[in-house]
């Protein structure tokens, strides 16, 4: 196991990580027998950073987690979760449910404690309620080491959280496919630059990356050194001297093998000029798959009904990129039932288009939003076929 700098933190790091969201399930229920050979051959091996949270496997992470972690195993390792953000309405909620979290991880400290799932409104929330204050009281009180954040938002949200705390770590989705979403690499680079141990979640984009379409499959398969396309994803992190661990939810044991041994070859600079290239041509086949030429300008915004355009066309793409329209349907479905939930918040979808085409004149792609919009709802919302052109 090859081990990094973590910030300004007195720890090194494993390179590779171990995501407790995707653990193997039998009938419903994580498959403790099977997930715990997994952990303990994963920690034997070096591997020193595990992270779960409140609400992974409904609850069912953190417990396991309490038990496959005895023995020695919790002494081992970084153990960090992450509090629930969207189920505090006040300040004494932070201790409930940390308590509940403790609990569940059958622990007295836990080494790194993460707001999960910060955006600008979100921190705004926290930051009112009074969670720095709370967070410099629970840290004293020796009930977890370090506060984080874990983050889903733009870059400028991402800055302004940086710049308001002191913080030594964060949590950010990155691959070689997000390069300028959410956080970004300018996220990442400007977190390090801050001294921030910058953990990295999604290495695969949710499995989309762990394998390729054709098109990009003759990209790789160009490189003199062969590799597959998941070590492809992880040694483009590793990479990069600001990427502190990266996260794998893995779901088996050859999964969790194969990682080791990826992690094993790792390092900053190891890839050379000509395979750092590669993964720009991977990018332009990946695009290459899409049907709407959409570059996110956000032109066309607002919609006079509520509909985030660029969103739907990118949800749209990003099936048609991966061969995989399931994630985008599932999101699409969030959209509906979060519009349900709190009907202050637009119902975003492109089932909300009256084809008024405000929108189209706006656009400097000349894209026929009118006539797109019927046809990602089909596709998302009624599990209807992706297209690639309009009929």
């Amino acid at each position: 196991m090859q081990y990094r700098k973590f910030g300004r933190l007195d720890f090194r790091v494993s390179a590779l990580g171990f995501g407790a969201m995707r653990l193997p399930t039998k009938d419903g229920a994580i498959d403790e027998p099977t997930a715990t050979e997994m952990l303990h051959y994963a920690i034997d091996q070096g591997l020193n950073y595990i992270d779960t949270a409140y609400a992974y496997h409904r609850g069912e992470s953190e417990s396991f987690l309490g038990k496959v972690l005895k023995g020695g195993y919790r002494d081992r390792v970084k153990l960090v979760t992450k509090l629930p953000t969207w189920q505090v309405n006040d300040s004494s909620d932070f201790d409930k449910l940390l308590n509940t979290q403790l609990d569940r991880l059958q622990v007295d400290f836990v080494d790194f404690y993460l707001l999960h799932s910060l955006n600008a409104g979100m921190w705004s929330k926290m930051r009112d309620l009074g969670v720095l204050e709370w967070a410099e009281k629970a840290i004293a009180a020796g009930r977890f080491g370090h506060l984080g954040f874990s983050f889903h938002g733009s870059y400028d949200e991402f800055k302004q959280i940086v710049d308001e705390y002191d913080w030594p770590m964060c949590l950010i989705q990155y691959n070689y496919m997000d390069v300028e979403n959410q956080a970004g690499m300018m996220g990442l680079k400007y977190a390090a630059s801050r001294g921030m141990a910058v953990a990295i979640m999604e290495p695969l984009l949710g499995g989309k990356l762990a394998s390729a379409p054709e098109p990009v499959q003759s990209v790789w398969d160009s490189a003199p050194r062969k590799r597959s396309a998941v070590a492809w994803a992880l040694h483009w992190l590793w990479n990069q001297p600001e990427v502190s661990v990266v996260l794998s939810g893995m779901g088996t044991m050859q999964q969790v093998k194969d990682n080791i041994e990826y992690a094993s070859e790792s390092g900053v600079g190891s890839l050379t000029e000509e395979e750092l290239a590669l993964y720009d041509r991977v990018r332009e086949a990946y695009h290459g798959l899409t049907a709407i030429a959409c570059t996110q300008c956000g032109y066309c915004m607002p919609c006079p009904q509520g509909v985030d355009i660029p969103r739907n066309f990118f949800v749209y793409n990003e099936g048609l990129m991966y061969a995989n329209p399931e994630p985008g349907r599932r999101e699409y479905d969030w959209w509906r039932r979060a519009h349900e939930r709190d009907s202050s918040r637009a119902d975003i979808r492109a089932a909300m288009c009256i084809q008024c085409g405000a929108c189209e004149e706006k656009c400097p792609q000349s894209i026929q939003i009118s006539k797109w919009m019927p046809v990602v709802h089909k596709a998302l919302g009624e599990n209807g076929p992706l297209v690639r052109t309009l009929d």
